[in-house]
């Protein structure tokens, strides 16, 4: 099933209101994978981000009744997953620091299997210097190691495909500091496979 207009999409809204289990299972269906891709690269580790995506659901399911269609569901549920993100980010920076060996488990190709290929786009296709498994292994380090503010829009524009007005909905921020935070995070990820490759990166 695709919810691909308005009418479709109020209809599809109002069966999930209505706590339809054909609906919800249709959801998950629908989003499951983008959602996966989305935490895994916010957290940056593959156990942490499975059972975070479950949790997106749960409160996506919790919460539709406060959904008002002001936006798309799927930004709407990207900003679940947004904030989720953020909250478990903290709880892990407080609890212990970043494991270097499980930032390896952002290279699984499986992880990345429909992420759109659009990782590293914005620095003119670096992945022909060094082979596609060891340059997404160096883009996945230098995302992990982002902030999280320009962490989060990388990922929703270069990987997720979103507009900039969907992007500035889900993290609650105007267009133009959109902008200009995937502007910064893109020269931080340029730098960073420089260094990574101990070349210049055009």
């Amino acid at each position: 099933m695709k919810v691909e207009d308005e009418g479709t999409e109020a209809r599809f809204i109002e069966r999930l209101r209505a706590r339809d289990e054909r609906a919800f299972n249709e959801l998950v269906r629908m989003y499951e994978r983008r959602v996966f891709v989305l935490v895994h690269r916010m957290l940056g580790r593959r156990e942490e981000a499975e059972d975070l995506s479950q949790e997106v659901f749960v409160q996506v399911f919790k919460a539709i009744g406060q959904f008002r269609g002001e936006s798309k569901l799927s930004t709407w549920i990207f900003r679940i997953a947004v904030n989720l993100c953020k909250n478990r980010s903290l709880y892990l920076s407080r609890r212990r620091t970043r494991d270097e060996s499980e930032l390896e488990n952002l290279a699984d190709r499986d992880a990345m299997e429909g992420a759109k290929g659009a990782t590293v786009a914005a620095i003119d296709r670096p992945d022909e210097l060094v082979s596609g498994k060891q340059l997404e292994a160096i883009v996945a380090n230098a995302i992990a190691a982002m902030e999280p503010d320009f962490r989060e829009v990388l990922v929703l524009r270069d990987i997720e495909d979103l507009s900039y007005e969907e992007i500035a909905d889900i993290v609650g921020v105007k267009e133009g500091t959109v902008k200009s935070r995937i502007h910064r995070a893109r020269a931080q990820l340029k730098e960073a496979i420089r260094q990574a490759l101990g070349e210049e990166v055009a």
